[in-house]
């Protein structure tokens, strides 16, 4: 059977004093560096979200000044696009003013023209009437 001496106790105190020594110098600086790096990992997490959000943020602006920037191109084309067709209006309309222009110069000169032929015309039709009566009635007229 099992006799309980004097060593049992010296047992019980090496016991205590190992837990107590191990305690200190070993429970204690493992919990304290676990504490440590789980404050660490809370802190790296916490930087992670605030990096993502952070990101989210930047890629919506991001996107919606593309989307500002694309309206804004579109805008500045059909803004040019109407002016180049402004500019097309006048360009032709000066143009058609200018044929018109020189049509009427041409009316009036084709005009002008006939009307000198028709004058000098007119006077060779009576020196010519003359000379057709004289050489069909044989005689001066």
């Amino acid at each position: 059977m099992l006799e309980i001496n004097y060593t049992l106790f010296i047992q019980m105190v090496n016991f205590l004093i190992l837990l107590f020594l191990l305690n200190i110098f070993l429970y204690k600086p493992i919990r304290k560096i676990l504490v440590s790096r789980k404050e660490e990992l809370d802190s790296l997490e916490q930087a992670v979200a605030s990096y993502q959000s952070r990101a989210r943020e930047n890629e919506a602006r991001i996107e919606e000044s593309m989307v500002q920037a694309r309206r804004e191109g579109f805008a500045e084309k059909e803004m040019l696009r109407k002016e180049g067709l402004a500019e097309e209006k006048a360009v032709l309309a000066e143009a058609g003013a200018a044929v018109e222009k020189k049509l009427d110069q041409a009316r009036s000169e084709v005009e002008r023209k006939m009307s000198d032929v028709r004058k000098a015309l007119e006077d060779q039709i009576s020196q010519f009437s003359r000379e057709v009566a004289e050489k069909i009635l044989g005689r001066s007229v």
